[in-house]
């Protein structure tokens, strides 16, 4: 049997999660004995972090290699390697390599993993930073692509491809109803087929993120997801034939029935007389793979990128923790396991309390953050036998992103969730500027969706979480002849 080495608290997994409870730990109990295992040779760090409004914060995720990172966090032990076993009573875990190590407090933050329509190897997932490596690599020559998917990822990658000729596969009637209503999505709608201006490589106002592909990469090892402004590394790439203008067919209300190959594909075209389904000109229709959807139509591409969402990766520890269907480990509001001691966050992690009415959870980069700062704090205050409430970051949902070069916030509950359609619905549009749009119950507001830079986030975020009732404003509330910011300050 191996040595067993022996820590204060382990953290398992190095992407945004498992980093910023590390370095949390490292600033709350510098004498403790801090670890992080990492199953790939790169971590991802925090920098640079301006906190906009109580709960929106701009900061830079960059990608590094563990020895660089080790040489600012030098009391902080560093192993690479896969967890492979949890033995709670005895608090050891065994990792691949046999490595046995003894903890006193256990945070797995060791994320999820894309969910692939088809294992087939014309199919790519976006999940880590290998993978965006790979889709750079496909891309070189390629002409056609199509995308299945209606998140951030699938929706960044319409707006970054470009010279090549797009298929969008949605699933629903709108693009980007995962974070968007119908109205704001038909606004965006109108950038999808633009091509990138050298404007869009401006540095943006918000969290960053680079892909380095100087580092090493582990291919048959699970990342760490990928932060904010991944997308924007493809720039740096040439994509696609360069002679092709690109274009962007988006198929609405579509799920994939089958993939092909191209043999399948003439197979099933002489079993069939019509051959109207099919998507292209005869002379154009010989493609590596093929997309047969539910509506019957047959598409082929390149390759196909897979954006359906991700599973978290927690079935491995099913027979120690309580874990939800899908996977997730079931933590309290102090992020811990069923099992004591034994703590997760990001997007493993499913939060088992009961949510504030204007929260929800959503496996996004800046939720990772939070989770994993907040589960650090719960390990050390439960290690010194002191209470910790849950943190006000989990009082409202507040998310920052970018979609076709526009700058999208989302607050509270900002499709009207949980609501029952008991709501009503405010809108102001400004086309190809701004759009915006507050929710409404009883008159006050529950949730908004700004597009463009409308620097009016502080101002709702303080209106839903305050809940002040605004009935005697009326449409007054969006007009935009009214300084509503130095109104309500």
């Amino acid at each position: 049997m191996s040595e067993l080495h022996r820590t204060d608290y382990l953290v398992v997994g190095g992407g945004i999660a498992g980093v910023s409870c590390t370095e949390m730990l490292f600033t709350l109990d510098l004498d403790a004995k801090i670890t992080l295992i990492t199953a790939t040779s790169i971590v991802k760090s925090v920098s640079g972090v301006n906190q906009i409004t109580k709960l929106i914060t701009e900061f830079q995720v960059q990608e590094q290699n563990v020895d660089e990172w080790y040489k600012s966090h030098q009391g902080i032990k560093v192993y690479k390697g896969k967890l492979m076993k949890i033995d709670p009573a005895e608090k050891v875990v065994e990792l691949e390599d046999g490595m046995r190590m003894q903890y006193g407090k256990l945070c797995i933050c060791t994320g999820a993993h894309a969910k692939l329509i088809s294992e087939s190897p014309h199919v790519i997932g976006i999940r880590d930073t290998a993978s965006v490596l790979h889709l750079q690599e496909r891309l070189h020559g390629a002409k056609k692509v199509i995308i299945v998917g209606n998140g951030g990822i699938a929706t960044e990658l319409v707006h970054e491809l470009d010279n090549i000729e797009v298929v969008w596969a949605v699933k629903d009637d709108a693009i980007s109803s995962v974070f968007l209503d119908p109205g704001a999505s038909q606004f965006l709608v109108k950038q999808v087929d633009k091509e990138r201006t050298p404007e869009d490589g401006v540095p943006c106002k918000r969290s960053k993120y680079t892909v380095d592909s100087q580092l090493p990469i582990e291919k048959d090892m699970l990342g760490s997801a990928l932060g904010p402004d991944w997308h924007q590394a493809l720039s740096a790439t040439s994509m696609g034939s360069q002679d092709k203008k690109k274009t962007v067919d988006i198929k609405y209300n579509v799920q994939v029935e089958e993939i092909l190959s191209y043999d399948q594909f003439i197979s099933k075209q002489n079993e069939s007389s019509d051959k109207s389904n099919c998507h292209g000109k005869a002379e154009d229709m010989k493609y590596p793979v093929y997309v047969k959807f539910n509506d019957g139509q047959i598409v082929g591409a390149d390759f196909v990128i897979s954006a359906t969402g991700v599973r978290p990766s927690g079935d491995q520890f099913r027979n120690i923790l309580s874990l939800t269907e899908e996977g997730a480990i079931i933590v309290d509001d102090n992020m811990q396991s069923s099992q004591s001691d034994i703590y997760a966050a990001g997007d493993i992690c499913h939060a088992g309390w009961t949510w504030s009415k204007h929260w929800m959870q959503m496996r996004l980069w800046t939720q990772a953050r939070q989770m994993g700062m907040f589960a650090a704090k719960c390990m050390y205050h439960h290690t010194i036998r002191e209470p910790l409430d849950l943190d006000f970051c989990f009082e409202m949902f507040a998310h920052v992103t970018s979609f076709f070069g526009q700058k999208v916030v989302l607050l509270g509950l900002f499709k009207g969730q949980g609501l029952d359609d008991k709501y009503s619905l405010l809108v102001r549009v400004t086309p190809g500027k701004e759009y915006v749009k507050v929710v409404l119950e009883d008159g006050r507001m529950q949730g908004a969706v700004l597009i463009g830079d409308t620097d009016l986030e502080e101002t709702f975020e303080n209106l839903i979480l305050n809940q002040m009732d605004l009935s005697e404003y009326g449409e007054d509330l969006l007009n935009p002849d009214i300084d509503i910011e130095d109104y309500f300050d």
